[in-house]
């Protein structure tokens, strides 16, 4: 974890992922049984390195941070409360970025239809708004090469991200990088936002004012500084504790 803040114990870890799956789902950014959200765990008694998964077959809002999955880096099961196992290929993309960025505590993929739109296209997200002037420069692409189960496209992937935490899958998808649960999810949820802010924008027909780049960078550096202040000055995070009431207003089993 950054300097300055605490690392967080493993029953936190689980009841934030467990959260990052039911906000996710609350958000209608899931799809079905397929995309993960995976967290690290702080390293087993013999140094191994551990992650936490979600129950293959689980729908996003049937997950628990007691029925979180254990494994380890190739996604082989560690400990399995629920019994049915990990999705083991859906989890080579999370691996592979985990190991190669050890500042990623927390990496968050989906297929939106937003997100999904707006990676088919050649500019990809534009700065239309104080949104998506949040990930201004600050976006990698990553070309489509089918259904993500060939183990060499890992590398070429994690060559693709560069030290960058939002990544456009070409004609795919989305995948975000957080230095905490907390911070995954509140990207994951501007970036879906910027993407339907564009879908919606460029669909009337008219024409769209593009921020000029040092605005856009300028907006950039207060978003970062201000998750900065959470992330690495250590001090509370409202949206996330907002966020968290949410569940406990609507499902308040996320925990168990």
């Amino acid at each position: 974890m950054p300097d300055g803040t605490q690392t967080p114990g493993v029953a936190d870890i689980r009841r934030d992922l467990a959260a990052a799956y039911r906000l996710i789902a609350l958000e209608g950014m899931d799809d079905g049984i397929y995309t993960h959200i995976s967290a690290r765990l702080p390293d087993g008694p013999g140094g191994e390195k551990r992650f936490l998964l979600n129950p293959y077959g689980l729908r996003f809002d049937e997950v628990t941070a007691a029925n979180l999955v254990t494994v380890d880096e190739t996604g082989a099961v560690i400990d399995d409360p629920h019994g049915a196992g990990v999705n083991a290929a859906g989890f080579t993309i999370h691996s592979a970025v985990h190991m190669a960025r050890h500042d990623a505590a927390c990496v968050l993929h989906t297929h939106t239809v937003a997100g999904v739109a707006v990676s088919s296209v050649r500019e990809g997200l534009l700065p239309l708004n104080q949104w998506s002037a949040q990930f201004h420069d600050r976006i990698a692409f990553h070309d489509y090469e089918g259904i993500a189960l060939d183990l060499d496209e890992r590398a070429r992937i994690v060559a693709d991200l560069g030290e960058r935490s939002v990544m456009l899958l070409r004609n795919h998808g989305t995948l975000i990088l957080g230095r905490s649960v907390a911070e995954a999810v509140k990207l994951a949820m501007n970036l879906e936002r910027s993407c339907k802010a564009q879908v919606a924008a460029l669909s009337m027909g008219l024409t769209p004012v593009v921020l000029p780049d040092d605005v856009a960078e300028h907006t950039a550096r207060q978003y970062r500084q201000a998750y900065d202040s959470s992330e690495i000055g250590g001090k509370p995070d409202p949206e996330w504790a907002a966020l968290l009431r949410r569940l406990e207003a609507v499902a308040p089993d996320y925990h168990g």
